[in-house]
């Protein structure tokens, strides 16, 4: 199984926490079930920094999902200045349960990274989206323009980005990771034919959000 590289170090600390205890339980027994105990958070951790291979749909034009989760809100973003006119927002949110590596929506090139403090906030509720700490990338595919957006949420206190401004990217790539529960949204042009409703689960770089024609 691939594993985030964020992960490791909590599992190489976990794994050797464990030996120590096992080795430890031949002159003190009860060391037996922390050992345990121990080895069960370790997997764990295994599971939730998991990084499985995707395959981006082929289908020009599309915009794929950049998180796991479920699809909790579509709502009418207003004007977005960055993407010159009206803009929809698709936002998806993670359980502790999903995969939490986050993949790019499209091809092109990122035109900003930024970061912004805020509140720690539920990920699921709306006002999380505009007053939670976050990270949010610009990306150009032609003429046309998306915003990314990880979204931290009640335990989810480190976001990792790795993009940088003026970066080529492809749809499907990884590009961060956000610790446990927190919040993902796209926000696309409102002209954008969108293909996923509200309560739908998605997959990062697999699941079509939407179509966009000018790509």
């Amino acid at each position: 199984m691939r594993v985030a590289r964020e992960g490791l170090p909590f599992l190489g600390g976990g794994a050797a926490l464990t030996l120590l205890l096992w080795l430890g339980a031949g002159l003190f027994p009860v060391l037996v079930y922390a050992s345990g105990i121990c080895g069960f958070a370790s997997l764990l951790v295994l599971f939730f920094f998991r990084d499985p291979d995707r395959s981006p749909p082929s289908e020009p034009g599309v915009v794929v999902a950049a998180a796991d989760g479920k699809v909790v809100c579509i709502e009418d973003a207003g004007t977005n200045d960055y993407l010159g006119g009206g803009a929809v927002q698709v936002s998806i949110f993670l359980s502790v349960f999903d995969v939490h590596v986050n993949r790019i929506p499209i091809s092109g090139v990122v035109d900003f990274v930024k970061w912004r403090p805020g509140s720690f906030l539920l990920a699921y509720k709306a006002e999380a989206s505009a007053e939670n700490e976050q990270s949010i990338i610009g990306i150009r595919s032609g003429t046309t323009r998306i915003v990314v957006k990880q979204v931290a949420g009640i335990l989810a206190r480190r976001i990792v980005c790795r993009l940088q401004g003026r970066e080529t990217v492809r749809a499907g790539d990884r590009f961060g990771l956000i610790r446990f529960g927190s919040r993902v949204d796209l926000i696309l042009p409102s002209g954008a034919e969108l293909r996923v409703a509200v309560g739908d689960r998605v997959r990062a770089g697999e699941t079509i959000i939407g179509a966009i024609d000018n790509v």
